[in-house]
């Protein structure tokens, strides 16, 4: 899956840790590496060099408009356990925002990590999570709470 984000064109909506949005594609997303260039969705010639660390968290979305109709579900009880696959954590960034979801690569030593949402309709099809931004995380089965 990372392999694909260095050479797709990701739609991605980055949360700043200032509360600003910047919407756009990007395909030089690396984690390891401190900034990524961000096309944006609405001014075709404008890019921006996006430094990681300012982020809060970086959401690879479906559409930039998402569906404000669907009420995303946002508990583990809500699906059936024997589809989901990875580590069951749930986050709490700074702002008081929880997500629920699934990791392959969550380290506490990591500065950030990829999140797959709990619900497969969420707009959101994969996040990654600046550690920095958070102020409560719970792996396994604290993560149910």
């Amino acid at each position: 899956m990372l392999t694909e984000l260095r050479y797709e064109r990701n739609r991605i909506v980055a949360h700043f840790k200032d509360g600003n949005l910047l919407k756009g594609y990007t395909q030089d997303f690396i984690p390891q590496r401190e900034t990524f260039t961000v096309a944006s969705a609405y001014e075709r010639e404008s890019v921006s060099e996006v430094n990681t660390v300012d982020l809060k968290a970086l959401f690879f979305v479906k559409t930039f408009k998402g569906n404000n109709d669907y009420v995303e579900r946002k508990t583990f009880d809500d699906f059936d356990a024997f589809g989901l696959r990875g580590l069951k954590i749930k986050i709490k960034f700074f702002d008081g925002e929880i997500i629920r979801g699934m990791s392959f690569d969550y380290s506490k030593h990591y500065r950030g990590f990829f999140l797959i949402p709990v619900d497969p309709k969420s707009n959101n099809e994969m996040i990654y999570v600046v550690s920095s931004s958070l102020v409560d995380i719970a792996v396994g089965t604290e993560a149910d709470k």
